[in-house]
């Protein structure tokens, strides 16, 4: 069952997943109104994608724009995704007769070997899947006391079956997926090897990472997120400002569509030069939090 939970969502736990802070309230959430010159608009929401019972309400602007909106987009087709586990699962794993000890340096390996000893995972299990795959499996909500059902786009998702609101996806699952699948061997270990790097002060950092995102601060956002990727910075770039830069004609065309969008992707991606925030202002979009 650990494998099997564990791949739901791929960039679950670099997008801002893992939080245990109190709820802050604040004037501004994570929520954005972009108007085009045509002045057609639609809302850009910053989702964090596991949360706990305790994290809700989620800030009112979330409803404000859900209400306000006809049809909603996520970084993937939420729906698709799901169908898609066990292949999403596959693609992590090694073909038959091939093992995790002939693509990492042993020191890699020992240490994943008393990693998953700890967590009870026989070697068998663990060394059957890729490095990057064991990464999403490490940083699984569930390993950390939150869930991803309770996410922001699971809790939207939810509203606009409910409400029979068209769903669409930023991205295909095979393009969501290959985030982490096209990894080279040395890459995905890098990987693997900055999960194990002890974080110091995490809880503050955890209270600093949601009451950022309650209130909208995404230079805070993209700070973090800039900072848990300085050993890496590359994959950080395919993470954020590649899909980023991908994102923007979908977000074009649905500003254009004639129908209002309320677009959730994960809160990192709105901060920064390469964020999606920047991005629209320099194409001449008005930009306004609720």
């Amino acid at each position: 069952m650990f494998f099997e939970n564990a791949a739901g969502r791929l960039v679950l736990v670099f997008v801002l997943a893992i939080s245990f802070a109190p709820r802050a309230h604040a004037a501004s959430a994570c929520v954005w109104k972009i108007t085009g010159p045509n002045g057609r608009n639609l809302f850009l929401g910053g989702s964090i994608h596991a949360l706990r019972n305790i994290d809700y309400p989620l800030p009112p602007a979330y409803n404000r724009a859900f209400d306000s909106s006809a049809r909603l987009a996520f970084e993937v087709d939420l729906k698709a995704l799901s169908d898609s586990s066990k292949s999403l699962i596959k693609s992590g794993q090694y073909p038959k007769g091939d093992s995790l000890k002939n693509h990492v340096d042993p020191r890699t390996y020992d240490y994943v070997r008393r990693v998953f000893a700890l967590l009870k995972v026989p070697e068998e299990k663990f060394a059957q899947f890729r490095p990057w795959m064991l990464v999403l499996m490490l940083e699984s909500p569930g390993l950390h006391g939150l869930s991803g059902n309770l996410g922001v786009d699971e809790f939207l998702e939810r509203r606009a079956r409910a409400n029979s609101k068209p769903m669409s996806g930023l991205e295909s699952v095979r393009e969501h997926t290959e985030v982490f699948s096209t990894l080279s061997d040395r890459q995905s270990e890098a990987l693997l090897l900055l999960t194990f790097i002890p974080h110091e002060h995490a809880s503050e950092e955890s209270e600093r990472l949601m009451n950022a995102w309650r209130r909208g601060d995404v230079d805070t956002l993209a700070g973090m997120m800039r900072d848990s990727f300085r050993d890496f910075p590359a994959f950080g770039e395919r993470l954020i400002g590649a899909r980023n830069r991908r994102w923007i004609a979908k977000i074009e065309a649905f500003l254009g569509s004639g129908k209002t969008y309320f677009v959730v992707v994960g809160a990192a991606h709105m901060g920064g030069p390469e964020g999606l925030l920047t991005l629209l202002k320099a194409r001449g979009y008005q930009v306004e939090q609720l």
